[in-house]
């Protein structure tokens, strides 16, 4: 299943601009990250072209991005490259993030997690336990019901995965991810 997501999601890359990539930083980043809030080190799960992990660099973040899809990943560091910003942009799975040691202060998924299956989903939720230590944020954007193909994921589920190590602060409709219904969870790290 793996390499058959890691070669659909390189071919949207590679000959159009997914519909995701809509070049918007959702107004939740905006407000966690405008505060006076420290800065520290963030992790972009799903991060595609790295808008997300750009406007965190810009804001004083430093940032490790990760995506599947190497057109994405090479895009994103052309954009870095632009707009001269350093940020680590990674290819690799979500759910295999073994090359990762230091903990994150932040971590973002603004619409990966809901396409993962279930197997995936637990290996996903322990490696952000994992990357993550007490008093870390985390902020996921998620399609509230499962669409025809299995993408979505409820309240219950994302708690219950979650629980263990991170208490949801916050759930408030999400703006970002277009004309599905959409939640945006702000976790904190116990």
């Amino acid at each position: 299943m793996l390499n058959v997501s890691k070669w659909l999601y390189d071919s949207l890359y590679r000959f159009s601009t997914p519909r995701w990539d809509n070049g918007k930083i959702p107004p939740e980043l905006v407000t966690l990250t405008e505060t006076d809030r420290p800065r520290g080190r963030a992790l972009d799960l799903g991060c595609g072209t790295g808008t997300q992990s750009l406007y965190l660099a810009e804001h004083g973040w430093s940032v490790v991005g990760v995506d599947l899809a190497p057109k994405a990943i090479e895009r994103a560091r052309a954009k870095a490259r632009t707009l001269k910003t350093t940020v680590d942009f990674q290819i690799a799975d979500v759910t295999r993030l073994e090359f990762l040691r230091e903990p994150f202060d932040l971590v973002i998924d603004l619409g990966c997690f809901h396409s993962l299956g279930a197997a995936a989903r637990k290996r996903y939720a322990e490696s952000v336990a994992r990357l993550t230590r007490s008093g870390s944020t985390f902020l996921l954007y998620a399609f509230d019901h499962p669409s025809a193909f299995g993408v979505g994921a409820s309240q219950e589920e994302i708690s219950q995965l979650f629980a263990p190590h991170f208490a949801v602060r916050q759930v408030e409709q999400g703006t970002y991810l277009g004309g599905r219904a959409s939640l945006c969870y702000r976790l904190n790290r116990s």
